[in-house]
């Protein structure tokens, strides 16, 4: 058995959790998240506590059983407390803004570089070099923090570019002269 698919999922106060045959709805003070699942797994909710189960220990059962658990628990946790992922900018004249709900960045480019977050996502910038990305769908806050970095990824040589905070950027040395 998977010991993360065995594991319940608790389901705090104020969440709710609707089953509507494979789609899985959970809505809470942050948000409403609806996504659908495999139909040979069997999800149940009792008192504040859903579980899902598998039919058979075949290959496929056992990879989706892990899986789905871990999805719904993530789902629950999103639209009550929310996903946030921090960047920082390292560079000279590296800096970044709010202008309304997009996104300004200004990383070397002859342009600054623009980025709209779709809904459900809130961009924040508490100073020129820091950006947090919040919201409820952790793919979707996880996807918005990797298409900022990719504007701009850390060079190994000065360490230079968009990183995630506590990102740790291996440097290399460079071209020694005679």
């Amino acid at each position: 058995m998977s010991r993360i698919g065995k594991k319940p999922v608790e389901i705090p106060n104020g969440v709710t959790v609707t089953l509507n045959e494979n789609a899985v709805t959970v809505k809470g003070p942050k948000g409403e998240l609806t996504r659908s699942f495999n139909p040979d797994l069997s999800i149940t909710v009792e008192e504040n506590v859903l579980t899902v189960a598998r039919p058979s220990d075949a290959k496929e059962h056992r990879a989706l059983h892990g899986t789905t658990r871990a999805v719904i628990s993530n789902m629950v946790e999103g639209v009550s407390k929310g996903f946030e992922k921090s960047l920082e900018l390292i560079g000279v004249g590296y800096r970044a803004q709010k202008q309304g709900t997009k996104l300004i960045l200004n990383v070397g480019y002859s342009h600054p570089v623009e980025i709209e977050p779709e809904t459900g996502l809130e961009v924040e910038v508490p100073s020129n070099t820091k950006i947090i990305v919040r919201g409820a769908n952790k793919e979707r806050v996880g996807a918005l923090a990797a298409n900022i970095r990719d504007v701009r990824p850390p060079e190994p040589y000065k360490g230079k570019g968009i990183r995630y905070e506590g990102e740790f950027v291996r440097r290399k040395e460079g071209k020694t002269g005679k």
